[in-house]
């Protein structure tokens, strides 16, 4: 297009990149930054927080530990530069389901295992969700399903004070064997995103500052 003599070139942004134009009768600005290296690095930030907050949520009360490493593991798998496969995320998805449910029927499991009545289980069911919600600490975790085993069989029989205390022994147990298996899972995964995230991050860095 001609105005006045002269030629006033169309300016062309690329596709991949975003930028800010200012034109004017005497100059042009352009500030030009790579969206899809902001993302992937935002992603893979993402990723590396939640992954470790997820190893932080096997023993914190209220922070659902696999859940938190899953959804690490989903934003190393929407970098652009992953290699993860679908197969390994459905994997890890079934993992994250399993541990997540066993975690919540260990205590009852584990004292009817130990001897325990009925009663043990409720008690040690509603010790948990005690602890979960009302004490916010790890102690809380263990202790609220033992004594609830503990209460929950006194109120059954209270002659029988052995069995009361294999029950709280039972909720002990189930603590620890839920947290050791959400812990395997949530370092696995963590481990997973670091063998994935960890080289184009590196490379960034040295690109950046070398």
């Amino acid at each position: 297009m001609q105005r006045n003599g002269k030629k006033r070139e169309a300016t062309r942004i690329p596709r991949k990149k975003a930028c800010w134009i200012w034109n004017d009768a005497a100059c042009t600005v352009s500030l030009p930054f790579q969206s899809d290296r902001i993302m992937d690095i935002f992603l893979s930030i993402a990723a590396f927080l939640l992954s470790l907050l997820g190893i932080v949520g096997c023993v914190a009360p209220l922070l659902p530990g696999p859940a938190l490493s899953f959804a690490g593991l989903l934003c190393a798998y929407g970098c652009s530069y992953s290699s993860m496969s679908g197969t390994a995320v459905v994997l890890w998805l079934a993992a994250t389901i399993v541990v997540s449910v066993a975690d919540y029927f260990l205590p009852a499991y584990m004292t009817r295992l130990m001897g325990g009545s009925r009663a043990g289980e409720i008690g040690a069911t509603i010790g948990l969700v005690v602890g979960m919600f009302f004490f916010f600490s790890v102690a809380s975790l263990v202790l609220c399903p033992f004594f609830g085993a503990v209460a929950g069989e006194l109120i059954h029989d209270r002659t029988n004070s052995g069995r009361a205390f294999r029950s709280g022994l039972g909720s002990f147990v189930a603590f620890a064997v839920g947290t050791g298996i959400k812990l395997v899972v949530c370092v696995g995964m963590f481990v997973h995103v670091v063998a994935d995230t960890w080289p184009p991050l590196r490379d960034w860095t040295v690109s950046l500052f070398g």
